[in-house]
């Protein structure tokens, strides 16, 4: 296949080559073996975990994906304080981890001086130690405070690159240009930059996924995280079919390829869509993790979509559970900060 031995030669491809990779599943097997032998040059047969900590569950947007959108009045919220994550971090931090990743929906009451006096004090308390923050949409300046603050990488999904599509996943207040602006002032500030789709939401295609491998290409982030959609029942999208996992993990592979140095979750939602997913993912091409260190009471409410793992290897304080899984399949877990090479 031509396109394929394009991508293999680190060659530009258009459109309609994407779409032929992603569509012909004929070398789909060769292409994952490929995949593989491409993140074990870069970083050899390393899983790298990072802990999680969903510190909020309050949101001020809409996204009609999402169980945690503001106008879904039967999610449970609630909020951690400074303190709570912080003794989150400080047992991570006993037990191993050396990324921490605090993800929340787009809570008023963060702002950036208040995730900055969070992050600075991680930062002076742990300082062999990476953050990673993922709550969503910001102004420039207030990306720049947290990078001024010590954050090393910032996690963005842009969810489509396809500007329509976007109009179908977001109501009309979210806004595309503004979303692919944050990742670019992201970049231009240096954060270690994640983007990221979900595979199968309504009026998806192998037209759409084309135009995410195009902008990834000319983005190239540091991380990507992509996922199978996962309808939740008290959404909009609460009766729609869930996306595929053998595209999932084809778009792994994919990736892999586009870019060997990538950083590439074996997500959550993969290990929750199928049985042993997140190994699935490693066979794909992937190589981080990212154990949940939330404190149980919450993290059963920051509920994204339904049936999300919370516990066995999905939970931080499994991890040696996880070690042991992972060396049956040949991988070696890692708790270091596993940056971006």
């Amino acid at each position: 296949m031509e396109a394929l031995q394009k991508l293999l030669t680190a060659q530009s491809l258009n459109k309609d080559e994407w779409i032929s990779l992603i569509a012909d599943r004929s070398h789909e097997s060769e292409i994952r073996e490929m995949a593989c032998e491409k993140r074990d040059e870069v970083y050899g047969r390393v899983v790298y975990a990072r802990g999680l900590i969903e510190f909020t569950s309050i949101c001020r947007n809409d996204c009609y994906y999402c169980g945690l959108r503001k106008s879904n009045a039967a999610a449970e919220r609630y909020r951690l304080s400074s303190d709570e994550i912080l003794s989150t971090v400080s047992y991570g931090h006993s037990i191993g981890f050396r990324t921490f990743v605090l993800q929340g929906g787009e809570d008023p009451y963060f702002t950036a001086e208040r995730l900055s006096e969070i992050v600075r004090e991680i930062k002076y308390s742990y300082p062999d130690s990476a953050v990673t923050l993922s709550v969503g949409e910001m102004s420039d300046d207030d990306y720049a405070v947290l990078r001024a603050a010590g954050t090393d990488r910032y996690l963005l999904r842009h969810e489509t690159a396809d500007r329509y599509h976007y109009s179908i996943l977001h109501p009309s207040s979210m806004s595309f240009d503004n979303r692919i602006r944050a990742l670019k002032t992201l970049k231009r500030l240096g954060f270690q930059t994640g983007a990221g789709m979900m595979i199968g939401t309504p009026g998806s295609s192998y037209e759409t996924l084309a135009e995410d491998m195009l902008f990834i290409s000319s983005l190239k982030p540091a991380m990507v995280g992509v996922g199978p959609f996962i309808p939740h029942k008290d959404t909009p999208f609460g009766g729609k079919t869930q996306g595929s996992t053998e595209l999932t993990l084809h778009m792994l592979s994919l990736l892999r390829l586009l870019d060997p140095h990538l950083l590439l979750p074996s997500t959550t939602a993969l290990g929750t869509a199928e049985d042993n997913g997140h190994v699935k993912g490693f066979m794909h091409g992937a190589n981080v993790i990212m154990p949940n260190l939330t404190p149980m009471d919450e993290r059963r409410k920051y509920l994204l979509y339904d049936g999300k793992k919370i516990t066995g290897e999905e939970a931080g304080e499994n991890i040696e559970e996880l070690r042991r899984e992972l060396r049956k399949f040949g991988y070696h877990l890692s708790l270091e900060r596993g940056d971006y090479r």
